[in-house]
């Protein structure tokens, strides 16, 4: 039997246990490419205890980097490809734009490589006028220089030039089958009341608006709790905004939640919210549709991509317009019924699979 051939993973931080769309992703994604040998690149600051965790045919390599914004992504991306150097996979897979100013040293050094196209980093607001600009950059060498790229957003794909779509493929995020929780004995004790919570997960960073669903909600008397499920990167500046909008408070944060906890918050909330600004296609949103909560969206295209009704969707960044729409949808007693079928985790790895070794 022949060796199995190797796939080398950056632009992540990391998994199991690591906060983040890529990482979830990630994590979905690689346990499901049978026949193959990964070799996942971590960022040693993000690592818990849970990331000790051990997969069949995957290799974590675990290499310094920092938390410093701009910084971080920059540094361990290239000891990456020092690594890579003196072990050469047959294929790197590059996670997002940002880390793909490497993609030209890849291609000298003779690799294949493929990049999935996650989000677009620049319109996000953290950014100042210089690092947009860089983020422009690299997401121009990732895409020249890639052999193939994967857009998990089919808007953002369309919106290419043709030298670049006609080496591109979308391929969504996924979403594994859920079931439900009748135990609340883990949201309980955090002071949350089931069956009368709005709920939204995801990282607390201003592209994902949560602070106009703060607003939003403190502005409606229906709303009787708000449930924010994720933590800080950073710094916690963002975080302090939103409690100074939570004048009803009606807020609980849960910080970063996953396994049981996040699957109580699912199973028992009242209705799930996006605020986001910008998102690439948000694996939280199909979380969400798993468990057959109602949804309320801004309208951004990521969001658009799971075709909601378009009384779901609201004014991006205006919190008057998401109050409407999320009075609307708690006024409303109709349950949502979802096609996921296009969702399908093994079949989305068989298809980035295809896209890796063609």
């Amino acid at each position: 039997m022949g060796r199995l051939r190797t796939i080398a993973v950056i632009g992540t931080r990391g998994f199991p246990g690591v906060q983040g769309g890529v990482e979830s992703h990630c994590a979905h994604l690689y346990p499901l490419l049978d026949g193959m040998h990964v070799r996942v690149y971590r960022r040693k600051p993000y690592l818990t205890e849970k990331s000790q965790a051990e997969y069949p045919d995957i290799e974590f390599v675990d290499l310094p980097s920092t938390r410093i914004k701009g910084f971080e992504a920059v540094l361990h991306t290239l000891l990456c490809v020092c690594h890579i150097a003196f072990h050469r996979p047959d294929v790197v897979h590059v996670h997002n734009f940002g880390p793909g100013f490497v993609m030209p040293l890849l291609k000298l050094l003779g690799l294949r490589t493929v990049l999935t196209y996650h989000s677009v980093n620049y319109e996000h607001d953290k950014w100042g006028a210089v690092g947009k600009r860089l983020l422009r950059l690299c997401e121009r060498l990732a895409m020249r220089w890639s052999d193939r790229i994967i857009f998990v957003n089919r808007y953002v794909m369309e919106r290419q030039p043709e030298w670049a779509r006609a080496k591109a493929c979308y391929i969504p995020n996924g979403i594994e089958p859920a079931t439900r929780a009748d135990d609340t004995s883990l949201i309980e004790a955090r002071g949350i009341r089931p069956g009368r919570y709005v709920l939204a997960v995801g990282r607390l960073s201003a592209e994902k608006g949560l602070d106009y669903l703060v607003q939003a909600c403190d502005k409606l008397s229906q709303v009787e709790q708000v449930v924010i499920a994720g933590a800080s990167d950073h710094d916690d500046g963002y975080a302090a905004l939103m409690r100074s909008h939570d004048t009803a408070g009606k807020v609980v944060f849960t910080g970063y939640a996953e396994g049981e906890l996040l699957r109580q918050l699912y199973s028992h909330a009242r209705l799930y919210v996006l605020p986001s600004l910008s998102e690439g296609f948000p694996i939280a949103l199909l979380e969400a549709m798993s468990y057959g909560l109602p949804i309320v969206a801004s309208d951004i295209p990521g969001a658009r991509l799971v075709n909601l009704p378009d009384s779901r969707y609201a004014k991006v960044a205006d919190a008057n317009a998401l109050a409407h729409v999320i009075a609307a949808a708690l006024s409303s007693h109709e349950r949502p019924s979802y096609d996921l079928t296009p969702y399908s985790w093994p079949s989305i790895a068989a298809q980035t699979l295809d896209v890796i070794i063609s």
